[in-house]
């Protein structure tokens, strides 16, 4: 693919086709491990929290479940019509957007406490990393948090997952995220043990963007 070439992950009908022909090879079939321990432990404060790719939501119903306001955004429609089935099986009140989460601003700048990210990073086109970390920044409170478990720590190019490092993750979201712990998961599935890597950080107090009042 060269640099003129569109990458298909931009494309809401490259991920509704991994769904539709069963290649979800990301699908867990619950909450992440490494968030249930984290919640479990050392809960961030409590509020409205966004889950950027969300999939079929495992995780926006656990944060529910621990008592969080949860947005939920990914602009494959299979994945957002089976989170909804299933956060309306749990009877929780769950917002889950069919958008493709670099729109979400203006809408929603400044308006989210927290931020929850898993295998959205690294779903992404890897070129579009700068502007990912500038949107996460942007939708966000001041002094906003953000809890991301980043996969997968290794060599190469190839993906989606794209890879990353921690070197790389420190190097981007530096400039506007303070890290108040990093740390290797106490719990991960089996075939991403060793491959992820935990962060709490807070925005910077130059970061953040004036509050919006979503539609």
């Amino acid at each position: 693919m060269t640099d003129e070439t569109p990458s298909p992950v931009n494309e809401p009908a490259f991920w509704q086709g991994l769904y539709e022909r069963r290649e979800d090879g990301w699908e867990l079939a619950g909450p992440a491990p490494p968030l249930v321990d984290h919640l479990e432990r050392i809960p961030p404060p409590r509020g409205r929290v966004a889950v950027l790719g969300c999939g079929r939501g495992h995780d926006c119903r656990l944060f529910a479940k621990a008592g969080y306001q949860v947005w939920g955004f990914d602009f494959a429609p299979e994945a957002i019509r089976v989170a909804r089935a299933l956060a309306n099986l749990d009877s929780l009140e769950i917002v889950l957007e069919e958008r493709d989460i670099f729109d979400l601003l203006p809408d929603y700048r400044g308006f989210f406490d927290g931020i929850w990210e898993y295998t959205c990073f690294c779903a992404i086109d890897p070129t579009r990393r700068n502007e990912y970390v500038r949107l996460v920044r942007e939708i966000l409170k001041p002094e906003g948090w953000l809890l991301a478990c980043f996969y997968p720590l290794r060599e190469g190019t190839d993906g989606p997952p794209f890879p990353t490092s921690e070197d790389q993750i420190r190097r981007l979201f530096a400039p506007h995220f303070a890290f108040v712990e990093a740390y290797a998961p106490r719990a991960s599935v089996e075939k991403r043990t060793g491959l992820e890597w935990m962060v709490l950080a807070r925005v910077k107090s130059e970061g953040a963007g004036a509050a919006s009042t979503p539609p």
